[in-house]
């Protein structure tokens, strides 16, 4: 079976033509998205694109493809405290490809509800309380949320003992609602899977048609999912293996894009030992917060190398930068915000993007990582709030900065201060590279041929 593997990103349309009983990639191409129009027409380009690349006219059995033109998924997340419910809203939502704009906790005003207006999601993520828990805060958001101009779909991922009652006030005042699992059913314990796929559905079957991509449907099939999610699919492979492919064992994705710095991590990252040494003493670690996924995604939005660019120089400052290239950054960032599709033409912008696109990646990295706190009561006691991501050996870089860098371990090498932070960053990681852009695309293969889309990754990336 032949497969065309299409990407229809934001910047970007990509395409793969894989032939499956040869088991080789046959040819790749790329061309803008024409989303302003009709992302057809970027599709066009493609494969015409394929069929310059390979010399015959592309042909497949099945079409397969992933979007996040216009923006992708856009999102809201809704909870009852934001260090619990509202923060597994939120992992959930961006484990489905979401793009997140706000999330909410605690009671909602008529600012929020204004707010969430001019926001104008895709979807709404409302979850609160574990199911012998809060039941009230729950009700009084449905309540809150019928006064929307705006009647977007609803995932409801609360407590269960009132799901139904918060449905009926949301379909009373016309919302189209999806009722799931309890994304926190007890305190700490993360059930994300429903609501993912629950969104994921939503977005195949509403939100495409929305984005103008139907008009592919007759031609080419239905969009599978976000490409953020494709991308996770793909991680998910590189690290579990199939059943008869080994994978890599915990891992790191790192995509530094545009307008957001995106980092996957596929480990439980639990610590391996239960004390924690520092210098010539050991202490007693203990686990807290919320229970980390298998696969877990953040987003920074703040922390892109184009679109986002001035606001990764205010998030990071000058020096983060400077450390591996003097420059002045204020003005670098100010171009390549005026200028969204710069592409470095000297040795000099080549460089700056390499510093720009490290700090990204070490602040967007220490958001992501667990966090150690030291408690003394009698004795020092250490507790752990996340990842322990010492043991994770591998790092995967994406996104053109990485793709085309001469250099790309400096990038992705570790901050030299982490040994002051143990338990945190990984130790030694290998670090390979994505130069064919094949994630999203072996993510999509991985639906319908895991092993053949593990072992063609594996190549793509020189991999043993």
């Amino acid at each position: 079976m032949n497969y065309l593997l299409i990407d229809i990103g934001s910047t970007f349309t990509k395409g793969t033509l894989v032939d499956g009983q040869a088991g080789r990639i046959l040819a790749r191409a790329q061309s803008t998205t024409t989303v302003d129009r009709s992302v057809t027409l970027g599709v066009d380009r493609v494969l015409e694109g394929l069929e310059e690349a390979s010399g015959i006219k592309p042909s497949w059995d099945k079409a397969l493809l992933c979007s996040s033109a216009a923006g992708g998924l856009k999102m809201v997340a809704i909870g009852l405290g934001r260090k619990l419910t509202a923060e597994a809203a939120t992992r959930a939502a961006l484990g489905a490809g979401a793009r997140i704009l706000k999330t909410y906790a605690l009671r909602l005003d008529e600012a929020d509800i204004a707010e969430m207006d001019r926001l104008s999601p895709d979807i709404l993520l409302l979850a609160g309380g574990t199911d012998q828990g809060n039941r009230l805060t729950i009700l009084d958001h449905a309540q809150k949320l019928t006064s929307l101009t705006r009647r977007p779909p609803v995932v409801v991922a609360g407590n269960r003992a009132v799901r139904d009652q918060v449905v009926d006030i949301l379909e009373g005042a016309g919302f189209e609602v999806f009722p799931t699992e309890n994304l926190m059913p007890q305190v700490n314990v993360l059930n994300a899977d429903p609501a993912r796929r629950v969104i994921r559905s939503i977005f195949m079957s509403r939100i495409t048609r929305s984005k103008g991509l139907d008009v592919l449907e007759d031609r080419l099939g239905k969009v599978l999912m976000p490409t953020p999610d494709a991308v996770l699919q793909a991680a998910r492979l590189l690290s579990l293996g199939t059943g008869s492919q080994a994978g890599l064992g915990d891992l790191l994705l790192v995509d530094i894009g545009g307008a957001t710095t995106d980092i996957h991590s596929v480990g439980l990252g639990h610590p391996r030992e239960p004390r924690l040494r520092i210098g010539d003493k050991t202490y007693e670690l203990r686990e807290e917060g919320l229970q980390e996924p298998l696969d877990k995604r953040t987003v920074e939005g703040d922390l892109g190398m184009r679109y986002s660019a001035q606001s990764l120089l205010e998030s990071v400052g000058h020096e983060a930068m400077e450390v591996l290239y003097p420059a002045d950054y204020a003005a670098a960032c100010r171009r390549r915000t005026a200028n969204t599709r710069l592409i470095p033409d000297s040795p000099e912008e080549v460089a700056i993007d390499q510093a720009m696109a490290r700090a990204a990646y070490l602040k967007a990295l220490s958001r992501h990582v667990g966090t150690l706190r030291r408690e003394f009561t009698g004795r020092s006691i250490y507790y752990l709030s996340g990842k322990d991501l010492t043991h994770f050996s591998t790092i995967i870089g994406t996104g053109g900065v990485l793709v085309h860098s001469p250099q790309p371990d400096r990038v992705l090498g570790m901050d030299p201060d982490s040994e002051k932070r143990p338990l945190l960053y990984p130790a030694s990681p290998r670090v390979y590279i994505d130069r064919t852009y094949s994630l999203s695309a072996m993510g999509l293969l991985a639906q319908e041929d895991p092993d053949l889309a593990l072992r063609l990754m594996k190549e793509d990336l020189g991999i043993g």
